[in-house]
């Protein structure tokens, strides 16, 4: 029996499993693997430098897939110009009907999108906030509980809460549960608690697809739920990354509030990740983002594989309620 829902409804997908936008990650051949398996995945826009090359990225996962897929906008403040506006009319030029963003809220960028037909889908990581998402005009929340990889603001509420209370203030619009998702247990559970999908970013990095050195995958593996690190603390502007030698400097650096992001700069350097982590597989070379659902992961299947399998368990689950409650 398959899991429809508002969001399988409003995108034509297969299953309520989404891989939301990831930087390093959310490449073409990765997101037609997701689309094919059932699932909606995210080019990650601010990885290409103009709007044709994200144009050209979008192309070619339509060389790839005829299945639905969008791009995300991760709108943030920059030392560098990021040609966002290139981004929103090469995905309005591309016909592309979803777009997932994450940041600052993409207030100037919804007429665009509104006029072109496109589905907004906002990350948020409270209550508040994805409220005011929705005043502003946004389609579907995406909401982070304290457990997920990246950026959990600042208010340290774990998913289990704050998916129902985000369901609660917003009954009339679709809701994605995102951080600690990773396998058809964690699924079940948010339908449950009034998701409509759920959002897996680790879970698919542990994938064959997934353009990401082996030995990083191979310690998602390996991690547990206590190997990741809170870093940014001090400067309200927390993240969580996969515990190492990196981060754990970071955040004993930081441990004293007098310090400042020129302290650890060097340390937390995307420059020095991309070559140390990225190219040479030394997964102590530098900071790299991880959830707490690492915990969950034990295998490094293919995309349309880990799709079966988490919708198999899913249907498991649901019997095994359905048979309890008989």
């Amino acid at each position: 029996m398959a899991f429809k829902t508002r969001i399988t409804e409003m995108f034509g997908i297969e299953t309520p499993i989404i891989m939301g936008g990831m930087t390093g990650v959310g490449y073409g051949e990765l997101v037609a693997a997701v689309a094919e398996a059932g699932a909606l995945g995210f080019i990650t826009a601010h990885m290409f430098p103009s709007g044709a090359a994200l144009k050209e990225e979008i192309d070619k996962v339509r060389g790839l897939t005829n299945k639905p897929f969008g791009v995300n906008l991760t709108l943030l403040p920059s030392i560098n110009p990021i040609p966002y506006d290139e981004y929103r009319e090469a995905i309005i030029e591309s016909g592309l009907k979803i777009v997932e963003t994450a940041g600052r809220a993409p207030t100037d960028h919804l007429p665009a999108f509104k006029e072109a037909g496109v589905r907004v889908i906002h990350k948020c990581t409270s209550v508040r906030h994805s409220e005011s998402a929705v005043r502003k005009g946004v389609d579907v929340i995406s909401i982070d509980g304290f457990e997920c990889a990246g950026h959990p603001g600042e208010d340290d509420v774990g998913l289990i809460v704050l998916l129902p209370a985000t369901v609660d203030a917003l009954p009339d619009t679709p809701i994605v549960a995102s951080g600690g998702m990773a396998d058809g247990r964690s699924l079940v559970a948010a339908l449950a608690l009034g998701a409509d999908a759920v959002n897996m970013g680790t879970r698919f990095c542990a994938t064959q697809e997934a353009r990401i050195h082996p030995n990083v995958k191979q310690k998602i593996v390996e991690n547990t739920e206590l190997d990741t690190v809170l870093v940014g603390r001090n400067l309200r502007n927390t993240a969580r990354v996969a515990r190492n030698a990196v981060s754990e400097r970071v955040a004993e650096i930081q441990r004293d509030p007098s310090t400042t992001f020129d302290d650890v700069r060097e340390l937390m350097s995307g420059a020095r990740a991309r070559v140390a982590v990225d190219q040479q597989g030394d997964v102590d070379g530098g900071i790299w983002s991880s959830g707490q659902s690492q915990a969950l992961i034990h295998d490094i299947p293919t995309c349309k594989e880990l799709v079966a399998n988490i919708m198999a368990q899913a249907e498991a689950v649901r019997s095994k309620i359905d048979r309890s409650a008989a």
